[in-house]
């Protein structure tokens, strides 16, 4: 199909005091109202901003989907605090959708790295109290945090399962350059492993806890030992891209596993992503 013009535009959409998180719009010129897609970056929890998704919004909104690249709050703020800002951020989306042109009905979340997390946990538990904390301004529509897909790229699933992993390469003779600093921006967020345990998509589905499943994308590069490995404590003879997708789809979901080139996954995964939500969504 061919590439559709797009605008852009910074809007804050969350207030925390004087600190206002803003989400980058990309607005396809269209004459229908259009489904829409919120972004969420990685970092492992503690660096990042809306602005590192631009090359895959860029490719989404060229495809014909509004999206919205969030800020939220990160780092020392701090397990949950970023589930509450994405599940506003859901809520506000929805409830401005006749200003911004877009299908309430038809919003999904894409996210990278942490941000895969992250957008995989909100989509199950749209209406965990905890999550859902902050109330949409008063005369706002009667809107939820469900989504309709869930597209995740190389996503830390199971951030427990990725801390420990991350230990024991610490405890090589000659640790590799990937873990880097990566325990201790777990430490700085989770604080506890307790906390990795709970906000944790792939324990979750293995705890048997009900969740929503909407349909849901990994694209993972390989090879990829950040995240895409065997995680020995599991009796899951998997990796853990074959391993969520597996609880997935025993929990009625459906889960898409896609591999690309870990040396261009980047530029070879943002064309599946919109392919997949462009289904998904009816686009």
């Amino acid at each position: 199909m061919p590439r559709l013009t797009f605008t852009t535009e910074d809007r804050e959409y969350l207030k925390h005091g004087d600190r206002a998180l803003l989400a980058r719009l990309y607005r396809p010129q269209a004459d229908r109202p259009l489904p829409a897609v919120i972004d969420i970056h990685g970092g492992a929890w503690c660096n990042g901003d809306r602005l590192e998704c631009a090359a895959r919004d860029t490719v989404l909104a060229e495809a014909g989907l509004f999206v919205a690249a969030i800020d939220f709050r990160q780092g020392a703020d701090g397990y949950p605090a970023p589930l509450l800002d994405i599940n506003y951020a859901i809520r506000w989306l929805k409830s401005q959708a006749a200003e911004l042109g877009i299908d309430p009905a038809r919003v999904a979340l894409s996210g990278q790295s942490s941000g895969g997390h992250l957008a995989m946990l909100t989509a199950m538990r749209p209406h965990d109290t905890r999550y859902g904390a902050i109330p949409l301004p008063m005369g706002a529509p009667p809107v939820d945090a469900s989504v309709a897909a869930v597209a995740m790229t190389w996503p830390v699933i199971n951030p427990l399962g990725r801390y420990r992993h991350a230990r024991r390469a610490l405890d090589a003779p000659t640790p590799p350059a990937w873990v880097g600093d990566l325990p201790q921006r777990h430490d700085l967020f989770w604080k506890t492993e307790a906390a990795m345990d709970e906000g944790n998509p792939l324990r979750a589905l293995e705890r048997g806890e009900t969740v929503r499943t909407p349909p849901a994308l990994w694209i993972q590069g390989r090879p990829d030992p950040v995240h895409d490995y065997r995680d020995p404590e599991s009796p899951v003879p998997a990796s853990e891209p074959e391993r969520f997708a597996g609880a997935y789809r025993q929990a009625g979901g459906r889960c898409e596993l896609q591999y690309v080139a870990q040396a261009n996954r980047g530029p070879d995964s943002a064309p599946l992503v919109a392919r997949f939500l462009r289904a998904q969504l009816g686009a």
